[in-house]
Protein backbone atom coordinates (compact mmCIF):
# COMPACT_ATOMS: atom_id res chain seq x y z
CA UNK A 1 0.00 0.00 0.00
CA UNK A 2 2.98 2.13 1.04
CA UNK A 3 4.44 1.66 -2.29
CA UNK A 4 0.99 2.46 -4.80
CA UNK A 5 0.88 5.77 -2.48
CA UNK A 6 4.74 6.52 -3.17
CA UNK A 7 4.04 5.70 -6.62
CA UNK A 8 1.20 7.99 -6.67
CA UNK A 9 2.84 10.53 -4.97
CA UNK A 10 5.55 10.90 -7.71
CA UNK A 11 3.89 10.68 -10.73
CA UNK A 12 2.54 14.38 -10.63
CA UNK A 13 6.32 15.49 -9.55
CA UNK A 14 7.50 13.73 -12.77
CA UNK A 15 5.05 15.02 -15.31
CA UNK A 16 5.79 18.88 -13.84
CA UNK A 17 9.43 18.04 -14.27
CA UNK A 18 10.49 21.44 -16.93
CA UNK A 19 11.70 20.58 -20.07
CA UNK A 20 14.07 22.39 -22.05
CA UNK A 21 12.41 25.49 -23.28
CA UNK A 22 15.30 26.78 -25.50
CA UNK A 23 18.51 28.03 -26.12
CA UNK A 24 19.29 30.40 -22.65
CA UNK A 25 20.59 33.32 -24.57
CA UNK A 26 23.23 33.90 -21.64
CA UNK A 27 24.00 32.97 -18.70
CA UNK A 28 26.99 29.53 -18.94
CA UNK A 29 26.74 30.48 -22.69
CA UNK A 30 29.20 33.31 -22.32
CA UNK A 31 31.75 31.01 -20.30
CA UNK A 32 31.61 29.18 -23.63
CA UNK A 33 31.68 32.36 -25.74
CA UNK A 34 34.93 32.83 -23.46
CA UNK A 35 36.16 29.02 -24.55
CA UNK A 36 35.26 29.52 -27.71
CA UNK A 37 37.18 32.86 -27.67
CA UNK A 38 40.49 31.20 -26.43
CA UNK A 39 40.08 28.06 -29.03
CA UNK A 40 40.16 30.70 -31.74
CA UNK A 41 42.85 32.14 -30.76
CA UNK A 42 44.44 29.17 -29.90
CA UNK A 43 44.08 27.70 -33.29
CA UNK A 44 43.61 30.04 -36.08
CA UNK A 45 45.52 32.91 -34.30
CA UNK A 46 48.43 30.64 -33.77
CA UNK A 47 48.67 29.40 -37.14
CA UNK A 48 48.66 32.54 -38.75
CA UNK A 49 51.36 33.42 -35.79
CA UNK A 50 53.45 30.27 -37.08
CA UNK A 51 54.89 32.18 -40.46
CA UNK A 52 57.36 33.46 -38.00
CA UNK A 53 59.28 30.87 -37.21
CA UNK A 54 59.11 29.99 -40.78
CA UNK A 55 62.78 31.44 -41.88
CA UNK A 56 64.45 29.79 -38.63
CA UNK A 57 62.94 26.75 -39.78
CA UNK A 58 64.20 27.32 -43.22
CA UNK A 59 68.23 28.30 -42.03
CA UNK A 60 68.68 24.90 -40.02
CA UNK A 61 67.36 22.06 -42.47
CA UNK A 62 69.01 24.66 -45.47
CA UNK A 63 65.74 24.46 -47.60
CA UNK A 64 63.83 26.84 -49.67
CA UNK A 65 61.14 29.32 -47.78
CA UNK A 66 58.61 27.46 -50.45
CA UNK A 67 59.13 24.01 -48.78
CA UNK A 68 58.94 25.31 -44.99
CA UNK A 69 55.80 27.14 -45.74
CA UNK A 70 54.12 23.97 -46.20
CA UNK A 71 54.39 23.13 -43.03
CA UNK A 72 51.91 25.61 -41.98
CA UNK A 73 49.76 25.30 -45.29
CA UNK A 74 49.32 21.28 -44.50
CA UNK A 75 48.23 22.04 -40.91
CA UNK A 76 45.52 24.92 -42.08
CA UNK A 77 44.65 22.51 -44.86
CA UNK A 78 44.22 19.11 -42.15
CA UNK A 79 42.61 22.04 -39.65
CA UNK A 80 40.03 22.70 -42.24
CA UNK A 81 39.45 19.31 -43.98
CA UNK A 82 39.15 17.61 -41.54
CA UNK A 83 36.44 19.64 -39.40
CA UNK A 84 33.57 16.99 -40.50
CA UNK A 85 35.20 14.41 -38.64
CA UNK A 86 35.40 16.79 -35.33
CA UNK A 87 31.49 17.48 -35.77
CA UNK A 88 30.60 13.64 -36.25
CA UNK A 89 32.48 12.33 -33.24
CA UNK A 90 31.02 15.64 -31.31
CA UNK A 91 27.74 14.34 -32.25
CA UNK A 92 28.44 10.87 -31.01
CA UNK A 93 29.97 11.55 -28.01
CA UNK A 94 29.74 15.44 -27.25
CA UNK A 95 31.51 18.49 -27.68
CA UNK A 96 33.68 18.30 -24.47
CA UNK A 97 35.78 14.88 -24.62
CA UNK A 98 36.44 15.69 -28.52
CA UNK A 99 37.64 18.99 -27.75
CA UNK A 100 40.03 17.97 -24.76
CA UNK A 101 41.35 15.34 -27.45
CA UNK A 102 42.26 17.68 -29.86
CA UNK A 103 43.79 20.04 -27.02
CA UNK A 104 46.42 16.66 -26.81
CA UNK A 105 46.84 16.19 -29.90
CA UNK A 106 47.44 19.80 -30.65
CA UNK A 107 49.88 19.95 -27.83
CA UNK A 108 51.36 16.05 -28.89
CA UNK A 109 52.04 17.75 -32.44
CA UNK A 110 54.09 20.93 -30.88
CA UNK A 111 55.67 18.76 -28.76
CA UNK A 112 56.77 16.17 -31.71
CA UNK A 113 58.20 19.01 -33.92
CA UNK A 114 60.53 20.23 -30.94
CA UNK A 115 62.57 17.35 -31.74
CA UNK A 116 62.20 16.69 -35.44
CA UNK A 117 65.57 16.03 -37.62
CA UNK A 118 64.16 16.82 -40.92
CA UNK A 119 60.51 18.78 -42.73
CA UNK A 120 59.20 15.44 -42.64
CA UNK A 121 59.32 15.00 -38.87
CA UNK A 122 57.91 18.96 -38.75
CA UNK A 123 55.08 18.08 -41.63
CA UNK A 124 54.00 15.61 -39.49
CA UNK A 125 53.88 16.89 -35.98
CA UNK A 126 52.48 20.24 -37.06
CA UNK A 127 50.79 19.70 -39.89
CA UNK A 128 49.06 16.33 -39.10
CA UNK A 129 48.96 16.05 -35.51
CA UNK A 130 48.68 19.91 -34.65
CA UNK A 131 46.59 20.21 -37.65
CA UNK A 132 44.22 17.15 -36.48
CA UNK A 133 44.01 18.69 -33.24
CA UNK A 134 42.53 21.79 -34.12
CA UNK A 135 39.99 19.76 -36.47
CA UNK A 136 38.79 18.40 -33.55
CA UNK A 137 38.65 21.54 -31.75
CA UNK A 138 37.01 24.16 -33.59
CA UNK A 139 33.62 23.42 -34.92
CA UNK A 140 32.75 21.23 -31.98
CA UNK A 141 33.30 24.70 -29.75
CA UNK A 142 31.57 26.82 -32.13
CA UNK A 143 29.08 24.90 -33.22
CA UNK A 144 28.36 24.51 -29.06
CA UNK A 145 28.20 27.77 -29.02
CA UNK A 146 25.59 28.17 -31.50
CA UNK A 147 23.41 26.31 -29.25
CA UNK A 148 23.84 28.09 -26.19
CA UNK A 149 22.15 31.32 -28.33
CA UNK A 150 19.58 32.36 -30.50
CA UNK A 151 18.38 35.70 -29.99
CA UNK A 152 22.05 36.94 -29.10
CA UNK A 153 23.95 34.24 -31.49
CA UNK A 154 25.48 36.25 -34.01
CA UNK A 155 26.99 38.70 -31.75
CA UNK A 156 28.26 35.93 -29.19
CA UNK A 157 29.68 34.26 -32.54
CA UNK A 158 31.38 37.32 -33.56
CA UNK A 159 33.07 37.45 -30.29
CA UNK A 160 34.28 34.14 -30.39
CA UNK A 161 35.60 35.16 -34.11
CA UNK A 162 37.69 37.78 -32.56
CA UNK A 163 40.17 35.22 -30.91
CA UNK A 164 42.10 34.96 -33.99
CA UNK A 165 42.81 38.83 -34.20
CA UNK A 166 43.73 39.51 -30.12
CA UNK A 167 45.57 36.57 -30.41
CA UNK A 168 47.56 37.08 -33.28
CA UNK A 169 48.57 40.65 -31.98
CA UNK A 170 49.34 38.95 -28.00
CA UNK A 171 51.46 35.88 -29.85
CA UNK A 172 53.34 37.19 -32.76
CA UNK A 173 55.75 39.53 -30.50
CA UNK A 174 55.79 36.55 -27.96
CA UNK A 175 56.53 34.06 -30.21
CA UNK A 176 59.22 36.28 -31.48
CA UNK A 177 60.91 36.97 -27.96
CA UNK A 178 60.84 32.87 -27.75
CA UNK A 179 61.79 32.57 -30.78
CA UNK A 180 64.99 34.98 -30.20
CA UNK A 181 65.62 33.66 -26.49
CA UNK A 182 65.15 29.76 -27.04
CA UNK A 183 65.87 29.22 -30.57
CA UNK A 184 63.17 27.42 -32.40
CA UNK A 185 63.07 24.12 -30.91
CA UNK A 186 62.28 25.88 -27.37
CA UNK A 187 59.59 27.72 -28.48
CA UNK A 188 57.85 24.93 -30.44
CA UNK A 189 57.84 22.70 -26.93
CA UNK A 190 56.56 25.76 -24.96
CA UNK A 191 54.18 26.54 -27.81
CA UNK A 192 52.90 23.02 -26.66
CA UNK A 193 52.53 23.62 -23.07
CA UNK A 194 50.24 26.94 -24.21
CA UNK A 195 47.94 24.82 -26.26
CA UNK A 196 47.42 22.25 -23.84
CA UNK A 197 44.98 25.23 -22.24
CA UNK A 198 42.15 23.67 -25.08
CA UNK A 199 41.92 21.07 -22.81
CA UNK A 200 40.07 23.65 -20.23
CA UNK A 201 38.52 25.03 -22.45
CA UNK A 202 36.99 21.68 -23.75
CA UNK A 203 36.06 20.87 -20.17
CA UNK A 204 34.23 24.57 -19.90
CA UNK A 205 31.80 22.99 -23.07
CA UNK A 206 28.89 21.84 -21.16
CA UNK A 207 26.81 19.52 -22.71
CA UNK A 208 23.18 21.07 -23.65
CA UNK A 209 19.92 19.74 -24.49
CA UNK A 210 17.11 21.10 -26.46
CA UNK A 211 14.02 20.55 -28.66
CA UNK A 212 15.17 19.01 -32.01
CA UNK A 213 18.05 17.30 -30.50
CA UNK A 214 17.87 13.70 -32.34
CA UNK A 215 16.67 10.67 -30.09
CA UNK A 216 19.65 8.92 -30.86
CA UNK A 217 23.14 9.12 -32.62
CA UNK A 218 23.18 8.82 -36.01
CA UNK A 219 24.43 5.46 -37.27
CA UNK A 220 26.71 5.06 -40.15
CA UNK A 221 29.89 7.15 -41.52
CA UNK A 222 27.93 9.46 -43.72
CA UNK A 223 24.91 10.12 -41.25
CA UNK A 224 27.46 10.92 -39.00
CA UNK A 225 28.91 13.15 -40.88
CA UNK A 226 26.23 15.47 -41.64
CA UNK A 227 26.64 14.82 -45.58
CA UNK A 228 22.76 14.60 -45.90
CA UNK A 229 22.87 17.92 -45.29
CA UNK A 230 23.02 18.70 -48.77
CA UNK A 231 20.09 16.78 -49.65
CA UNK A 232 18.43 20.61 -48.59
CA UNK A 233 18.08 22.68 -51.23
CA UNK A 234 18.80 25.77 -48.85
CA UNK A 235 21.93 24.29 -47.58
CA UNK A 236 23.65 23.02 -51.13
CA UNK A 237 22.80 26.74 -51.85
CA UNK A 238 24.99 27.70 -48.84
CA UNK A 239 27.76 25.04 -49.46
CA UNK A 240 28.42 26.17 -52.94
CA UNK A 241 28.35 29.78 -52.75
CA UNK A 242 30.82 29.17 -49.35
CA UNK A 243 33.61 27.07 -51.25
CA UNK A 244 33.49 30.11 -53.80
CA UNK A 245 33.66 32.75 -51.44
CA UNK A 246 36.68 30.66 -49.97
CA UNK A 247 38.21 31.26 -53.02
CA UNK A 248 39.44 34.15 -52.70
CA UNK A 249 38.51 35.11 -48.97
CA UNK A 250 42.07 33.51 -47.17
CA UNK A 251 44.21 35.69 -50.18
CA UNK A 252 44.83 38.95 -48.35
CA UNK A 253 46.08 36.69 -45.53
CA UNK A 254 49.01 35.58 -47.77
CA UNK A 255 49.26 38.18 -49.78
CA UNK A 256 48.39 42.07 -48.48
CA UNK A 257 51.59 42.76 -47.91
CA UNK A 258 53.35 42.30 -50.45
CA UNK A 259 50.52 43.69 -52.74
CA UNK A 260 51.39 46.56 -50.60
CA UNK A 261 55.40 46.50 -51.26
CA UNK A 262 54.75 45.82 -54.92
CA UNK A 263 52.78 49.20 -54.80
CA UNK A 264 55.68 51.47 -53.61
CA UNK A 265 54.93 51.29 -49.95
CA UNK A 266 58.33 50.57 -47.78
CA UNK A 267 58.07 47.57 -45.15
CA UNK A 268 56.65 49.83 -42.51
CA UNK A 269 53.92 51.22 -44.78
CA UNK A 270 52.81 47.46 -46.17
CA UNK A 271 52.88 46.45 -42.38
CA UNK A 272 50.25 49.39 -41.42
CA UNK A 273 47.97 48.34 -44.25
CA UNK A 274 47.94 45.12 -42.90
CA UNK A 275 47.23 46.57 -39.55
CA UNK A 276 44.61 48.51 -40.64
CA UNK A 277 42.81 45.71 -42.57
CA UNK A 278 42.94 43.17 -39.41
CA UNK A 279 41.67 46.05 -36.62
CA UNK A 280 38.97 47.11 -39.43
CA UNK A 281 38.15 43.05 -39.26
CA UNK A 282 38.44 42.36 -35.61
CA UNK A 283 35.96 45.31 -35.16
CA UNK A 284 33.28 44.69 -37.50
CA UNK A 285 32.97 41.16 -36.26
CA UNK A 286 31.06 42.63 -32.82
CA UNK A 287 29.57 45.47 -34.59
CA UNK A 288 27.81 42.90 -37.48
CA UNK A 289 26.79 40.38 -34.91
CA UNK A 290 24.92 43.10 -32.57
CA UNK A 291 23.29 44.39 -35.87
CA UNK A 292 22.16 40.78 -37.48
CA UNK A 293 20.81 40.09 -33.84
CA UNK A 294 18.53 42.66 -33.85
CA UNK A 295 16.47 40.66 -35.90
CA UNK A 296 15.75 44.21 -38.95
CA UNK A 297 17.04 42.62 -41.56
CA UNK A 298 17.31 38.32 -42.53
CA UNK A 299 20.43 36.87 -41.95
CA UNK A 300 20.26 35.37 -45.43
CA UNK A 301 20.33 38.75 -47.16
CA UNK A 302 22.99 40.57 -44.49
CA UNK A 303 25.00 37.44 -45.47
CA UNK A 304 24.79 38.14 -49.36
CA UNK A 305 25.50 42.03 -49.12
CA UNK A 306 28.62 41.68 -46.50
CA UNK A 307 29.29 38.68 -48.79
CA UNK A 308 29.73 41.45 -52.47
CA UNK A 309 31.17 44.46 -50.63
CA UNK A 310 33.81 42.18 -49.22
CA UNK A 311 34.26 41.26 -52.93
CA UNK A 312 34.26 44.71 -53.99
CA UNK A 313 36.69 45.75 -51.66
CA UNK A 314 38.99 42.72 -53.12
CA UNK A 315 38.99 44.60 -56.30
CA UNK A 316 39.22 47.89 -54.88
CA UNK A 317 42.98 46.56 -53.01
CA UNK A 318 43.54 45.11 -56.70
CA UNK A 319 43.26 48.52 -58.32
CA UNK A 320 44.96 50.89 -56.41
CA UNK A 321 47.62 53.07 -58.33
CA UNK A 322 51.40 52.86 -57.45
CA UNK A 323 52.68 55.48 -54.52
CA UNK A 324 54.24 58.43 -56.03
CA UNK A 325 57.00 57.92 -53.33
CA UNK A 326 57.87 54.86 -50.69
CA UNK A 327 58.13 57.40 -48.19
CA UNK A 328 54.53 57.91 -48.39
CA UNK A 329 51.96 56.15 -46.17
CA UNK A 330 49.89 54.92 -49.21
CA UNK A 331 46.76 56.33 -48.67
CA UNK A 332 44.48 55.25 -50.74
CA UNK A 333 45.55 51.49 -50.26
CA UNK A 334 44.99 52.32 -46.90
CA UNK A 335 41.47 53.31 -47.32
CA UNK A 336 40.72 49.99 -49.64
CA UNK A 337 42.08 47.76 -47.21
CA UNK A 338 40.30 49.40 -44.25
CA UNK A 339 36.88 48.83 -46.51
CA UNK A 340 37.76 45.41 -46.91
CA UNK A 341 38.35 44.64 -43.49
CA UNK A 342 35.23 46.02 -42.21
CA UNK A 343 33.23 44.22 -44.62
CA UNK A 344 35.37 40.87 -44.32
CA UNK A 345 34.76 41.49 -40.58
CA UNK A 346 31.22 41.65 -40.95
CA UNK A 347 31.15 38.24 -43.26
CA UNK A 348 32.27 36.23 -40.83
CA UNK A 349 29.75 35.76 -37.63
CA UNK A 350 27.16 35.54 -40.26
CA UNK A 351 28.42 32.60 -42.54
CA UNK A 352 28.57 30.67 -39.16
CA UNK A 353 25.70 32.62 -37.79
CA UNK A 354 23.14 31.72 -40.37
CA UNK A 355 23.54 27.99 -40.32
CA UNK A 356 21.27 26.49 -37.50
CA UNK A 357 18.78 28.54 -39.70
CA UNK A 358 19.27 26.55 -42.62
CA UNK A 359 20.02 22.90 -40.37
CA UNK A 360 18.18 23.11 -37.58
CA UNK A 361 19.60 23.44 -34.12
CA UNK A 362 20.31 19.27 -34.11
CA UNK A 363 22.50 19.81 -37.03
CA UNK A 364 24.69 22.61 -36.09
CA UNK A 365 27.85 20.96 -35.30
CA UNK A 366 27.79 19.04 -38.17
CA UNK A 367 26.78 21.76 -40.46
CA UNK A 368 29.78 24.02 -39.09
CA UNK A 369 32.11 21.10 -40.03
CA UNK A 370 30.89 20.80 -43.60
CA UNK A 371 30.81 25.07 -43.86
CA UNK A 372 35.22 24.69 -42.69
CA UNK A 373 35.53 21.90 -45.26
CA UNK A 374 33.88 23.50 -47.98
CA UNK A 375 36.04 26.89 -47.30
CA UNK A 376 39.00 25.04 -46.88
CA UNK A 377 38.35 23.62 -50.99
CA UNK A 378 38.44 27.45 -52.00
CA UNK A 379 41.41 28.33 -49.67
CA UNK A 380 44.02 25.69 -51.18
CA UNK A 381 43.53 27.28 -54.30
CA UNK A 382 43.19 30.86 -54.03
CA UNK A 383 46.39 31.63 -52.58
CA UNK A 384 47.83 29.23 -55.05
CA UNK A 385 45.83 30.94 -58.12
CA UNK A 386 47.09 34.12 -56.72
CA UNK A 387 50.95 33.64 -56.32
CA UNK A 388 50.76 32.27 -60.59
CA UNK A 389 49.19 35.38 -61.52
CA UNK A 390 51.63 37.18 -59.64
CA UNK A 391 54.43 35.17 -61.63
CA UNK A 392 52.70 35.76 -65.29
CA UNK A 393 51.37 39.23 -64.53
CA UNK A 394 54.60 40.72 -62.44
CA UNK A 395 51.98 42.52 -59.96
CA UNK A 396 49.25 41.42 -57.76
CA UNK A 397 46.33 43.36 -59.37
CA UNK A 398 45.03 40.42 -61.75
CA UNK A 399 45.43 38.30 -58.60
CA UNK A 400 42.81 40.29 -56.59
CA UNK A 401 40.69 41.25 -59.46
CA UNK A 402 40.17 37.32 -60.13
CA UNK A 403 39.90 36.63 -56.25
CA UNK A 404 37.34 38.94 -55.97
CA UNK A 405 35.45 37.73 -58.58
CA UNK A 406 35.03 34.60 -56.74
CA UNK A 407 33.54 36.06 -53.54
CA UNK A 408 31.36 38.61 -55.60
CA UNK A 409 30.10 35.08 -57.36
CA UNK A 410 29.75 33.16 -54.39
CA UNK A 411 27.61 35.94 -53.17
CA UNK A 412 25.39 35.79 -55.92
CA UNK A 413 24.74 32.70 -55.35
CA UNK A 414 23.95 33.37 -51.66
CA UNK A 415 20.69 35.21 -53.23
CA UNK A 416 19.23 31.92 -53.71
CA UNK A 417 18.24 31.82 -49.99
CA UNK A 418 15.48 32.00 -48.79
CA UNK A 419 15.03 35.65 -47.44
CA UNK A 420 17.61 37.37 -49.53
CA UNK A 421 15.90 38.59 -51.47
CA UNK A 422 13.04 41.05 -50.83
CA UNK A 423 9.69 39.88 -52.36
CA UNK A 424 6.49 41.91 -53.42
CA UNK A 425 4.31 42.78 -50.92
CA UNK A 426 3.75 43.13 -47.15
CA UNK A 427 3.78 40.68 -44.64
CA UNK A 428 4.85 40.20 -41.14
CA UNK A 429 7.33 37.11 -39.91
CA UNK A 430 9.14 36.91 -36.64
CA UNK A 431 12.67 38.44 -36.52
CA UNK A 432 14.36 35.61 -35.37
CA UNK A 433 12.53 32.44 -35.55
CA UNK A 434 13.12 29.96 -33.28
CA UNK A 435 16.87 27.60 -34.39
CA UNK A 436 15.25 24.26 -33.63
CA UNK A 437 13.68 24.18 -37.10
CA UNK A 438 15.34 26.31 -38.84
CA UNK A 439 14.77 29.29 -39.74
CA UNK A 440 15.36 29.68 -42.91
CA UNK A 441 13.89 25.87 -43.92
CA UNK A 442 10.45 25.94 -45.31
CA UNK A 443 8.80 24.30 -42.59
CA UNK A 444 6.20 25.33 -39.94
CA UNK A 445 7.13 27.85 -37.76
CA UNK A 446 6.85 27.07 -33.95
CA UNK A 447 7.12 29.44 -31.39
CA UNK A 448 9.23 28.41 -28.43
CA UNK A 449 10.77 31.98 -27.89
CA UNK A 450 10.93 32.96 -24.35
CA UNK A 451 9.12 35.59 -23.31
CA UNK A 452 10.35 39.07 -24.34
CA UNK A 453 11.88 38.48 -27.63
CA UNK A 454 12.23 39.48 -30.39
CA UNK A 455 8.81 41.15 -32.19
CA UNK A 456 7.74 40.31 -35.59
CA UNK A 457 9.25 43.07 -37.72
CA UNK A 458 7.30 43.42 -41.43
CA UNK A 459 9.02 41.90 -43.97
CA UNK A 460 7.56 41.37 -48.08
CA UNK A 461 6.42 38.21 -49.81
CA UNK A 462 3.67 37.66 -52.35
Amino acid sequence: MWRLHSQVFLLPQTAMTPKPAGPPDGGWGWVVAAAAFAVNGLSYGLLRSLGLALPDLAEHFDRSAQDTAWVSALALAVQQAASPVGSALSTRWGARPVVMVGGVLTSLGFVFSAFARSLLHLYFGLGVLAGSGWALVFAPALGTLSRYFSRRRVLAMGLALTGNGVSSLLLAPALQFLLDTFGWRGALLLLGAITLHLIACGALLRPLTLPGDPQAPPRGPLAALGLGLFTRRAFSVFALGTALVGGGYFVPYVHLAPHALDRGLEGYGAALVVAVAAVGDAGARLVCGWLADQGWVPLSRLLAVFGALTGLGLLAVGLVPVARSKEGWGGPLLAAAGAYGLSAGSYAPLVFGVIPGLVGIGGVVQGTGLMLMLMSLGGLLGPPLSGFLRDETGDFTASFLVCGSFILSGSFIYTGLPGALPSCGAASQPAAPPPESGELLPAPQVALLSAGGPHSTPDTTC
